[in-house]
């Protein structure tokens, strides 16, 4: 490209910016010989100068007979699988690859495990970089590449898996190793409650306004995520027969939090049965004095389905005035996994209230709790300390009998 597309950068030689898309570019010349690249940070540009040894491949790298580049099998994946995913997780997704972009013009076969190695530390080199903390980028920063890397991981298993891509992908085996999350950790994630429990979840509920105190409990009760509980339909509750579906489910959009559409199924696209309970029936009852002619929802505002942000606020603000240790709409399908993995004693109690596929999702929502720690600490002390009050018992009644041996015969 042109170099009046760029202009310099002051203080950085060899580095320059282009003048409308922000990216730069860098030079190093080694052996008479001009090696440039271009990056979407100044930090990346950087690094690469400083580090670059002639030995990168830069030029060869992006021709590779009979490979798509990264770029091509992320486009036909948006094209061709993305329109079976939520909406929520179309704008995740997009929103991790942008970490991948660097990747991108590489073909699959030139994305090795070495790759994606010096990916890693160039990420983690930046995000635990001065640069990064003083950019304004909140308290919390990053703690580790996990959620980029599962990315890249699912983007290879659509790759080998797709009918688009079957013949060139049929040799090449995912990059990304159990290596490369340990090497991604930046630092510890911060220490957060998730899981309910039973005496604070009431305490909550409490402090909430009506209509979101009778969504909160109509969320615990069922083990629901938040959103198929703002979507829950009358036409899929059958009052008579005490029973209802977890089917249709709220959409919201992940910038504004505001409502988009109302999808047919839930998360894991299948519908599943809840029996209606008294403390059940007694929610729906109450909404029903609600209920419009023409609106299906059991919870609204007016007939307008709930916002994102709107159930935030509330959660938050009853969270704040309650005192509890706990943040989030989620903790509520935490918090009833684990009082069922409690109540009846496994996994399958979990699955059948939460409506999970996957053992090892119900076990994470179910797993043991700083609580569960504390309660067993207790249970193995009492028995602790019983056992040796047993034996000092049996010590001091020995301590009255006289051996006899010492008995002196006449």
């Amino acid at each position: 490209m042109s170099r009046s597309y760029f202009k310099k950068i002051k203080g950085a030689k060899g580095i320059y910016e282009h003048k409308k898309n922000g990216t730069f570019k860098a030079e190093k010349r080694l052996k008479g010989k001009l090696h440039s690249r271009t990056f979407k940070s100044l930090f990346e540009a950087k690094n690469w100068q400083k580090r670059f040894d002639g030995t990168e491949f830069i030029d060869d790298e992006n021709s590779s007979e009979g490979f798509s580049t990264l770029k091509e099998v992320w486009d036909g994946m948006q094209k061709h699988h993305f329109p079976s995913l939520a909406t929520n997780t179309k704008e995740i997704w997009s929103r991790r690859y942008k970490l991948l972009e660097n990747l991108e013009h590489l073909p699959m076969d030139k994305i090795t495990p070495s790759k994606i190695t010096d990916w890693v530390i160039k990420r983690v080199e930046y995000f635990s970089s001065e640069d990064y903390r003083e950019s304004g980028r909140g308290v919390a920063g990053r703690c580790n590449l996990n959620n980029e890397l599962n990315l890249l991981v699912s983007i290879f298993n659509w790759y080998k898996q797709s009918e688009q891509f079957e013949k060139e992908a049929l040799p090449l085996t995912c990059p990304v190793k159990t290596k490369h999350k340990k090497m991604g950790f930046i630092k510890p994630l911060p220490d957060k409650l998730k899981q309910i429990n039973l005496q604070d979840a009431f305490l909550f509920f409490d402090f909430l306004r009506p209509l979101y105190q009778d969504l909160a409990k109509m969320q615990f009760y069922t083990a629901g995520r938040v959103g198929e509980v703002s979507g829950l339909q009358w036409k899929n509750i059958d009052l008579r027969n005490r029973r209802m579906l977890i089917k249709d489910t709220c959409i919201w959009d992940m910038s504004s939090k505001m409502f988009i559409e109302l999808k047919p199924f839930p998360k894991n696209r299948e519908p599943r049965a809840v029996f209606i309970t008294d403390e059940i029936m007694t929610i729906l009852k109450r909404r029903e004095a609600f209920r419009l002619a023409g609106n299906d929802f059991v919870f609204h505002v007016e007939g307008e389905p709930l916002n994102y942000c709107t159930i935030q606020v509330n959660y938050r603000e009853a969270q704040r005035k309650s005192k509890i240790p706990y943040t989030g709409t989620h903790i509520l399908r935490h918090g009833m996994a684990k009082l069922a993995r409690q109540v009846g004693g496994g996994l399958d109690a979990v699955l059948a209230m939460t409506g999970h596929k996957d053992l090892k999702l119900a076990d994470h929502y179910s797993k043991s709790t700083e609580d569960d720690q504390k309660n067993f600490s207790e249970m193995i002390m009492n028995h602790i300390r019983k056992e040796v009050k047993n034996e000092s018992d049996q010590k001091a009644d020995l301590g009255n009998v006289i051996k006899l041996r010492n008995v002196k015969t006449g």
